[in-house]
């Protein structure tokens, strides 16, 4: 597994570096400009984001493997949601090189904060403080 989070220009490390069967979390690159993992990569990676609309406006790791945003769009699998809700498939074998890319969604964020207070609250643990 190999996660980035950086706002590097260019890729923090070698399509070579790669081996079969291995997973990238894509989680700092947020702008055109901007590109975490190879192109090599991205191309022959089973590519799932976050949110397809803005990965193909913002994320650089998604947009510049391609020519146009239409091949990019054509090369994302799916969006996470739908892997997550079985309407999509994740990795397909073993071998499989798998990216997901994420360029944050505030939904996500709010459902998964909410998510960990409800779980707060019904184990009873943590503090409430007032900001």
């Amino acid at each position: 597994i190999v996660c980035t989070a950086t706002s590097s220009s260019r890729p923090v490390f070698d399509a070579s570096d790669v081996t079969p069967g291995t997973h990238i979390n894509g989680v700092g690159s947020f702008r055109p400009d901007m590109i975490e993992v190879p192109p090599a990569t991205v191309r022959k990676a089973v590519l799932i984001v976050d949110h397809r609309e803005s990965c193909l406006a913002e994320a650089g790791d998604v947009l510049a493997p391609y020519q146009t945003v239409e091949d990019a769009a054509a090369a994302i699998h799916a969006e996470l949601g739908d892997v997550v809700l079985g309407r999509a498939g994740g990795r397909p074998d073993d071998d499989a090189v798998t990216f997901f890319k994420s360029v944050g969604n505030a939904v996500q964020d709010l459902y998964a904060a909410s998510h960990v207070v409800e779980r707060a609250e019904t184990e009873g643990c943590g503090h409430r403080v007032r900001i």
